[in-house]
C-alpha cells in the first residue's frame, strides 16, 4: 500500500497489494524436550524461549489455514522474500495483542468464540456450518502439526481480541464530508498528461572509468566488498517412493505422517550432546549425501529441490549443526554442517568488476538527474504563460519529444474495476512514476525529474477533468470505506509500533 499524506491533498494515490500466502502444513510432530533451550526473544521484561517461539508459528500456519486475515495479515506482513522474518513479527506482536489484550479487559466469551468459528470460510458448506469439514480438519490436519481443537479456539479468541484493538483505535478516525470529495476527486479525476523519457543507457555510454577511480573507490568502499560466505553440508533425505508419490487424499497425509514420524525419530539422537550424524545416519540406514561447497546466491544443485534447503543451510552454526526435519514435495531433508567458509575482504582486482558497475550507475544516476534538472528547468520557464506555444519551443531546445498519454485517473474506476469483462489496459511499465510524478502538480506544470529503473520520466499537466459527478453519489459508500480502511489502517499499525517500543522488545536470535 502506497499512501502520500498531505495538509491538503490527504489522499492522492494509493495502491493495494493484496498477498495472500498459502498455508502450508509441516508434518513433523516436533519432541519439544529435545529442543535446544535457546532464547528467542526478550518482551516485556521476561525471555521468549525458542519452544514458545516456535509453537507461536504454528498459530500463524494455523490462521492462515482459516483464513484469518486479522492474525494471517495484520500481525505477520507480508514480507514474500523473507518468510522468516514474517514468522518473526507474528510470533511477538502476538505477545503484544495478548498483553494489551489483557490490559484493556479485552476477553472474548464462549459463544463469540464458537461464532466466530462456525462462520469460518474453511468450515462453511453450501448451506452454512459443515460439521463434516469441522471434523475432518480436527482429525486430519491438527494431530500431525501437534495441534488440537483447543488451538483452533485460541487464535479465535486472538482474532476477536485483534478486532476489538482496531475498533477502539479506529473509534476516533472519521472521513469529513468535504475531505472525502475532495480525495475523491483527486482520485478519480481525468488527467491528461504528456511525458519526457529519460533513459540510462543513453547516459551509460560516455562515461569512463580509470584504474585511478577504481582504487579510490576501492579505499573508500572497502569494508563493503567481500567474498560470499560459502557452505558445506552433508544431508540424509526421507524420501516417497515413485509408488507413494501417487497417492492423495487421506492415504497421502497417513504415508507423510508415517515419514515424518521417522524424520522425528532420526533427528532425536542426532541432536544429543556429541551424537556423530554419519553414525546416526548408517544406524537408520540412510544413505548420507554430501554437498560441496556453495553460496546463498547459488546452491549446490542437490538442494535445488526447495529453497527453504539452502536456506536451512545457512542458519546452521557450529554450536547447532544439525537442522530439523525440512518438508518437501515428497518427503524430508536433514541437513547437518560440515564446514563453512567465512568471507574475506576481496582485493581491488577481485572487487574490480563490482566497483566499475557500482561507479558507472552512479556517475548515469549523476548525469540523469542532471540533465532532468535542466529540461524541467527549461519547461517550467516556458510554462509562465498557458501550455502551448511556448512550451512547444522549449521543447525544441531540449531536443526530446514529449509522449502524450491516453488520459487516465490515480486510481480505477470502480465501475470499471467492477466489469469482469474489461480487457486489462496497456500501461506503460512506468505508469507508477508518472503518477507520482503528476499526483501535486497543478495543470500547465511541469514535474520534477522522478527517477524510474532503467531511467526516469519528467510529466508535463495539461489539464485535469473531474470525474463524473453523477457516479460519485453510487460510488460515494464504497469510496468512504476504502477511504476510511486505509485511514485505520495506518493508525492501527502506528499503535504497533509504539506498543513494540513500549514493550522494550528485543530479539535475541535472528
Amino acid at each position: 500500500m502506497m499512501i502520500f499524506l498531505r495538509k491538503h491533498r490527504t489522499w492522492l494515490m494509493m495502491v493495494i497489494a493484496i498477498l495472500s500466502v498459502p498455508f502450508i502444513f509441516y508434518f513433523v510432530k516436533t519432541d519439544y524436550s529435545a529442543i535446544r533451550p535457546d532464547d528467542f526473544a526478550h518482551i516485556y521484561g521476561r525471555t521468549v524461549s525458542l519452544v514458545e517461539a516456535k509453537r507461536n508459528k504454528r498459530l500463524l500456519d494455523l490462521a492462515r489455514a482459516l483464513d484469518m486475515p486479522g492474525l494471517s495479515q495484520d500481525l505477520a506482513g507480508a514480507n514474500k522474500n523473507d518468510q522468516g522474518q514474517v514468522y518473526a513479527q507474528f510470533i511477538l506482536n502476538l505477545l503484544i495483542l495478548r498483553h494489551e489484550a489483557a490490559r484493556l479487559g479485552i476477553r472474548p466469551t464462549q459463544s463469540e468464540i464458537v461464532d466466530l468459528v462456525r462462520n469460518l470460510s474453511t468450515f462453511r458448506g453450501g448451506s452454512g456450518f459443515d460439521l463434516n469439514k469441522y471434523n475432518d480438519f480436527v482429525q486430519n490436519a491438527l494431530p500431525p502439526n501437534g495441534l488440537t481443537e483447543a488451538q483452533i479456539e485460541e487464535v479465535a479468541s486472538d482474532e476477536l481480541c485483534l478486532s476489538r484493538v482496531k475498533q477502539l483505535l479506529a473509534t476516533g478516525v472519521s472521513v469529513p464530508e468535504n475531505e472525502s470529495k475532495a480525495n475523491y476527486e483527486e482520485a478519480y479525476g481525468k488527467l491528461f498528461v504528456s511525458v519526457i523519457r529519460l533513459h540510462s543507457a543513453d547516459f551509460a555510454k560516455d562515461v569512463q572509468i580509470t584504474d585511478d577511480d577504481v582504487r579510490k573507490y576501492y579505499e573508500s568502499h572497502k569494508a563493503e566488498y567481500k567474498s560470499e560466505e560459502k557452505r558445506k553440508v552433508d544431508f540424509v533425505n526421507l524420501a516417497f517412493t515413485d509408488e507413494q508419490k501417487k497417492l492423495a487424499g487421506r492415504e497421502r497425509i497417513d504415508a507423510l505422517q508415517k515419514l515424518a514420524d521417522r524424520a522425528n525419530d532420526v533427528t532425536q539422537p542426532m541432536l544429543e550432546k556429541g551424537a556423530n550424524f554419519t553414525q546416526v545416519a548408517e544406524k537408520f540406514q540412510l544413505p548420507l549425501h554430501a554437498t560441496g561447497e556453495f553460496t546463498k546466491a547459488a546452491p549446490d544443485p542437490q538442494l535445488n529441490v526447495d529453497p527453504r534447503l539452502s536456506s536451512a543451510a545457512f542458519q546452521l552454526t557450529s554450536q547447532e549443526p544439525v537442522s530439523d526435519p525440512i518438508q518437501v514435495a515428497d518427503g524430508f531433508y536433514i541437513l547437518h554442517l560440515v564446514g563453512i567458509v567465512e568471507s574475506r575482504p576481496l582485493t581491488v582486482d577481485e572487487a574490480k568488476p563490482r566497483i566499475v558497475e557500482a561507479i558507472k550507475n552512479a556517475r548515469t544516476r549523476e548525469l540523469m538527474a542532471t540533465k532532468g534538472a535542466e529540461i524541467v528547468h527549461q519547461l517550467r520557464e516556458a510554462t509562465g504563460s498557458p501550455v502551448g506555444a511556448g512550451l512547444e519551443a522549449a521543447m525544441q531546445k531540449t531536443e526530446l519529444k514529449a509522449e502524450k498519454l491516453a488520459p487516465f485517473s490515480l486510481l480505477e474506476d470502480p465501475a470499471a474495476q467492477s466489469n469482469e469483462k474489461q480487457e486489462p489496459k496497456n500501461e506503460p511499465p512506468d505508469m507508477i512514476a508518472i503518477k507520482n510524478a503528476v499526483a501535486q502538480i497543478e495543470p500547465g506544470n511541469v514535474s520534477d525529474f522522478f527517477p524510474w529503473e532503467d531511467g526516469g520520466v519528467i510529466a508535463i499537466l495539461e489539464k485535469r477533468e473531474p470525474p463524473d459527478a453523477a457516479k460519485y453519489p453510487e460510488s460515494k459508500a464504497a469510496f468512504d470505506q476504502r477511504y476510511l480502511g486505509n485511514k485505520r489502517t495506518i493508525v492501527f499499525h502506528e499503535w504497533l509500533r509504539d506498543r513494540q517500543i513500549d514493550a522494550g522488545l528485543q530479539f535475541t536470535r535472528g
